[in-house]
């Protein structure tokens, strides 16, 4: 069976597929550059099912991705879809410590999203801030001032506990 097959199952629930194909990429039988050539030209609901399936592959082992995979990420940061933001928001945490030197575009797509009116978008970007906070070379103050204004801002405990978190950690 193929990505675009798998895609295609109405038999098959969303959640089956993202861990077939998560299972796909861990295991080597299919590319991170071939999903994302795939994902680049499906529907939204498809492109994120395989930026999800990313998102599960990464978790696992982050040396999967590669500059595309990051780029093409920080790319679908900024789509209207809120369910393509938030999981590529999660594989952004996942992966940016592999690109330190080049996550100024994704904070600022996050930073975008962070004041989102969906909760879970909110909520990836700022575990994503939270993960870029520690590695980011330059501009960390700004970020961090950014992180703490969201963090006073956020009307959401979950969100806000991201943030609280991430600044402890970073002043500790």
């Amino acid at each position: 069976m193929t990505i675009s097959d798998l895609l295609q199952d109405k038999a098959s629930k969303t959640k089956e597929k993202v861990l077939t194909i998560g299972g796909w990429l861990v295991e080597g039988s299919v590319t991170a550059d071939e999903l994302m050539a795939l994902a680049e030209t499906s529907k939204d609901a498809a492109k994120a099912t395989c930026i999800e399936a990313l998102e599960w592959a990464t978790r696992l082992q982050p040396a999967i991705a590669d500059r595309n995979v990051f780029d093409f990420m920080t790319n679908a940061l900024a789509e209207t879809a809120p369910r393509i933001k938030w999981e590529s928001a999660k594989v952004v945490a996942h992966i940016a410590h592999l690109f330190p030197d080049s996550v100024d575009r994704a904070v600022d797509h996050l930073l975008v999203n962070a004041r989102s009116a969906g909760t879970v978008v909110r909520w990836a970007s700022a575990a994503a801030l939270g993960a870029i906070l520690p590695i980011q070379k330059k501009g960390s103050n700004g970020l961090l001032a950014a992180m703490e204004t969201l963090c006073e801002q956020e009307t959401d405990n979950g969100v806000r506990k991201k943030y609280i978190a991430a600044i402890k950690k970073h002043k500790a």
